[in-house]
């Protein structure tokens, strides 16, 4: 017989296991992120959240970046390539930089690694994903009624079209070869690894193209001197922490993706020092 009590208990179950079921539905819930070098003063960015919403009012969007530099496919892929990962499996990246469509160069989306990336086909995704993608199409250039679709209007559409479970091969042509793009890699030899900044930081921090790994292995545990701006600058000892250094010394470390990383401490190295992307970076080992 079911007593007062036992339905209470029953009854507290019951709504647990709804709240548990709410509350991971809502986990589950389908993630647009926004990458673009449109800036924020700027009605694009607004737009394009509009459009998104209007089509799957139940998203959830994330801002990555909207400070890239204009056309610059090299800084919106580093931006994405160390922010993806940490996104759940199935999210959507929408990355609107250099992305005007033409005969050479369709908007494109593919998946890889358990996500979805959506941009112009100008070797920006190849620079992300460095391998070939699981699956790619080439998006329509017109809407309902053979309109002319803009930029917003066909990165909104495909995004909640893949939010809403929408196949990806059902959304485009298949598209076989991605534009290539090399990404800039560090030359070396047996005592010396020439590398380049490939980064800006918010913080005016400069991020090289030079990882722990290739420093250790041509490094060997030698004594290095790391000059900057050709021989403007030399460095000969590598921080764990900026606070290491004194508030205004120049320092480097490995930043927290194992790149290594120019800085002043409480400063603005790349505008003190006149770093851009592109300046070299040299680093000599002895002995």
């Amino acid at each position: 017989m079911l007593t007062f009590e036992t339905y209470k208990i029953s009854l507290f179950f019951s709504l647990f296991h709804t709240d548990w079921k709410i509350t991971n539905v809502c986990y589950q819930m389908p993630i647009i992120t926004l990458t673009s070098d449109w800036k924020n003063n700027d009605y694009y960015v607004g737009s394009i959240k509009g459009k998104i919403l209007c089509l799957c009012p139940d998203i959830t969007i994330i801002d990555i970046s909207h400070s890239i530099q204009s056309f610059s496919i090299s800084q919106a892929a580093y931006v994405v390539r160390y922010s993806y990962s940490d996104f759940p499996e199935g999210t959507i990246h929408i990355i609107a930089v250099n992305s005007e469509h033409s005969p050479d160069k369709p908007h494109i989306a593919v998946r890889a690694m358990n996500q979805y990336f959506i941009a112009c086909d100008n070797g920006l995704i190849t620079l992300i994903i460095e391998k070939d993608p699981d699956e790619a199409v080439v998006l329509p250039e017109k809407m309902k009624g053979n309109a002319a679709a803009t930029d917003i209007d066909i990165f909104a559409r495909t995004a909640c079209e893949l939010a809403k479970g929408r196949p990806l091969k059902e959304l485009g042509k298949k598209h076989i070869n991605l534009k290539r793009q090399v990404p800039m890699l560090p030359t070396i030899d047996e005592s010396v690894i020439n590398g380049t900044i490939v980064y800006i930081d918010s913080f005016r921090n400069a991020i090289t193209n030079i990882n722990k790994a290739l420093f250790d292995k041509i490094g060997r545990k030698r004594k290095f001197d790391i000059y900057i701006q050709s021989n403007h600058y030399r460095v000969s000892k590598i921080n764990k922490y900026y606070s290491e250094s004194s508030v205004g010394d120049l320092l480097v470390l490995f930043n927290s993706i194992g790149f290594l990383e120019i800085a002043i401490n409480n400063g603005n190295a790349a505008d003190l020092l006149n770093l851009s992307t592109g300046s070299a970076v040299r680093i000599k080992f002895y002995g």
